[in-house]
């Protein structure tokens, strides 16, 4: 629609344009016949000879294209004309043939032959166009000797000459036919490419996405549209392959979903029983802990008594010799006993951890300092693996330690022919732990005593260990939020890491 509008503009625009120049043309014309009349005339109005003028006019007017030629005097009077039945009258001023020169209050001198020019239509409908042209009073006609008018006269008369427009509306109505007709025709061409170009372009794109679309709907995710230009339908297409892939992808990976699901809730599972054995964990702890709290300070009084009783008669000597081995050894069991009891106190005792920042660097080689001078480290290779960039943690450094002795003395024990400890330290993946790592090369742990070793009184060992250590070391890291996580394999040792946060809570 809006190539038609702009189409008839410019063909509407053209033939006005034509018009125009046609117009122009047939002025200039009709000026230089008038000029041609003059000139032919000037000799016999010269001498004075009316009878010529006039016979000039009518062989001139008898001319081909020429439909009328008068000579009008200053005063509005038909001199000579080829119609002769009007020689002798008057024009009206405000007529067509005046009201150029003479519309306003003084009459025009020079006027430009556009201005000069009128059409019309006669009567019969033919379309005229008339061209006055003013004869003016040169220097031959003032000083001619027969003629009467003054030299202040500018103009003498005018000469209007009317000429038909036909041949002019044949052409122009020729050129507008051929104008309509190429406009048609380009149109239609126009129109034919425009159709051919939005279904080679558009409409065959859209029905391959279309049809695309309708595969994806089926769940046909092997299709994909063929791009065949770099426009914004290629990009489209393009964009529909890329979403395709995708999809394809999505499925592909809810598929494995489905297929692994029941790998996956297995793998759940067993971290939600993980999570239950530590719940069950603590809730012994804190049960075990009420429990032997009470226990210890019940069994502590009497277990002073004795031994100090026992002491004390160990060291008369009114003792029967005989009986002084047997005291050692009550003495002995007393102790142990009092041993137990403390340790059962230390396992129950809530305290609160007296937080401060401090490096797990400096608490380990402290831990070392206690602990590597004894015999059971003789056989025993220590090796650092610090990270120094480590930064401060909030703990408590007592507690800490204790646990860090603990793990010790147990991978010292569990090295009874010797091996090597290595000792690490450093920051979690995320940031937001610090970790300390022991692994020994000792016996190592059965697998079913891995979900044991931190309940308490749980121990492997027939005559020393309470099977509290551990547990107690449990106790500190998880009220300062931390966790301890433990791998062994029989025969090449155990690797306890120990977690604590680096961040306080709320932070």
């Amino acid at each position: 629609m809006v190539l038609m509008i702009f189409m008839a503009l410019f063909a509407y625009v053209n033939l006005a344009a034509l018009k125009k120049l046609l117009l122009e043309e047939a002025v200039a014309d009709a000026d230089k016949l008038s000029e041609t009349v003059i000139r032919a005339t000037q000799h016999q109005m010269i001498h004075d000879d009316r009878e010529r003028i006039q016979q000039v006019l009518k062989e001139v007017g008898a001319e081909k294209g020429i439909d009328h030629i008068r000579m009008i005097n200053k005063n509005g009077r038909i001199i000579y004309s080829t119609q002769e039945e009007e020689i002798g009258t008057f024009l009206d001023k405000n007529g067509e043939a005046c009201n150029m020169c003479h519309s306003t209050g003084n009459p025009l001198t020079y006027a430009s032959s556009m201005n000069r020019s009128r059409i019309f239509t006669r009567r019969d409908g033919k379309q005229l166009l008339g061209l006055a042209r003013a004869i003016y009073n040169e220097e031959s006609c003032y000083t001619a000797k027969c003629h009467f008018h003054p030299e202040r006269f500018r103009v003498l008369g005018v000469l209007d000459v009317t000429v038909p427009l036909d041949r002019m509306n044949s052409q122009l109505n020729s050129y507008r036919g051929t104008t309509i007709a190429i406009t048609i025709l380009l149109m239609g061409l126009i129109s034919l490419c425009i159709t051919i170009f939005i279904q080679q372009l558009v409409n065959q794109p859209v029905q391959q996405l279309l049809k695309h679309t309708e595969q994806l709907a089926r769940g046909e995710m092997d299709a994909s549209v063929s791009v065949t230009s770099g426009d914004e339908l290629g990009e489209l297409a393009d964009s529909f392959n890329n979403m395709t892939m995708k999809l394809k992808q999505a499925r592909a990976e809810l598929e494995d979903w489905g297929k692994n699901l029941e790998s996956k809730v297995d793998e759940r599972t067993h971290e939600i029983k993980d999570i239950q054995q530590q719940l069950i964990r603590s809730e012994k702890l804190a049960s075990l802990g009420e429990l032997v709290a009470g226990i210890a300070h019940e069994i502590n009084n009497p277990l002073t008594g004795i031994l100090v009783f026992s002491s004390l008669v160990s060291k008369d000597p009114k003792l029967d010799p005989s009986l002084k081995d047997d005291l050692e050894t009550v003495v002995q069991q007393t102790e142990r006993c009092s041993r137990i009891v403390r340790g059962l106190l230390d396992f129950s005792r809530e305290s609160v951890p007296q937080k401060e920042f401090s490096s797990l660097n400096r608490i380990m080689d402290v831990s070392l300092s206690l602990v590597e001078r004894q015999v059971l480290f003789q056989n025993i290779t220590i090796m650092k693996d610090y990270n120094n960039d480590l930064p401060d943690i909030l703990l408590d450094p007592n507690q800490v330690e204790q646990v860090f002795i603990n793990m010790l003395l147990n991978a010292g024990q569990s090295m009874y022919d010797g091996g090597n400890l290595q000792i690490g330290t450093g920051m979690t993946a995320d940031g937001c732990h610090g970790f300390v790592r022991i692994s020994d090369t000792g016996c190592g742990i059965p697998e079913e005593n891995l979900v044991k070793i931190f309940d308490p009184f749980f121990t492997t060992k027939s005559t020393k260990g309470t099977g509290l250590g551990l547990s107690v070391s449990y106790g500190i890291i998880n009220n300062h939020g931390g966790t301890i996580e433990v791998e062994s394999a029989i025969g090449k040792g155990t690797t306890f890491t120990i977690k604590l946060p680096t961040r306080v809570a709320g932070e």
